[in-house]
């Protein structure tokens, strides 16, 4: 490795998470693009279920860059150790798709002196976490949440939202399903909705003893 941009101590994991459309992949490509003006060596990698692209990360403003694709997060080490040149930097685009193992992948390459950029979804449409993303997120050393808009009242959009036939997906469905625009919306906590979601029995007497509580507490008044 070269002795540029990094100091002695290298190793560490950035994250880089949050719902659809907030700019995550923009992100990193402006974190690498800013690398190729300080002369580090990276390498970009990202799940082949995306198939959104072939062989590259793309942003939604029109960037693009080259990386190579996996299907098992163990295919990073084998694609590392057939380079000519040993990168400083390992960045990995939509890491919500992949297995668990790319936890210990990332936690690895860390170890072993690698400055390891993610970006991945934080939750999938039904509000509920991508445990990957979790799980990086806790051994990763910096964590960089975004939020998008919400498209129902311009308040932070945290939440994926999944649209079928104009309406919001049932909480049935299957998690993954690949798409764009056509699927996707982004929503706030309180426009975003499941249809058939559980609820939690403690959870939904609450909300009804908190709403007969301060209607009764407003009569009184």
């Amino acid at each position: 490795m070269k002795n540029n941009a990094f100091g002695k101590e290298r190793g560490w994991i950035e994250l880089i998470c949050g719902p659809m459309f907030a700019g995550k992949s923009e992100e990193l490509l402006r974190k690498l693009k800013r690398l190729d003006y300080a002369d580090v060596v990276y390498k970009v990698f990202k799940p082949k279920i995306d198939t959104r692209t072939k062989n590259e990360i793309a942003s939604r403003d029109g960037r693009k860059m080259k990386s190579l694709e996996f299907d098992n997060p163990y295919e990073i080490f084998e694609r590392i150790l057939e380079l000519d040149i040993n990168p400083q930097v390992i960045a990995i685009d939509e890491a919500q798709f992949a297995d668990e193992s790319i936890v210990s992948v990332c936690e690895a390459l860390a170890e072993l002196g690698y400055i390891v950029y993610v970006s991945a979804l934080d939750r999938n449409f039904k509000n509920e976490p991508f445990m990957v993303t979790g799980k990086i997120a806790c051994i990763a050393e910096y964590v960089e949440k975004l939020t998008a808009i919400c498209t129902d009242c311009g308040a932070p959009g945290t939440v994926t939202q999944r649209i079928v036939n104009d309406k919001p997906s049932n909480y049935d469905e299957p998690v993954v399903q690949i798409g764009n625009y056509e699927k996707y919306t982004v929503k706030c906590r309180h426009h975003h909705k499941i249809p058939g979601k559980p609820t939690i029995d403690e959870v939904k007497k609450f909300k009804t003893d908190l709403k007969n509580h301060l209607k009764k507490k407003e009569t009184n008044t």
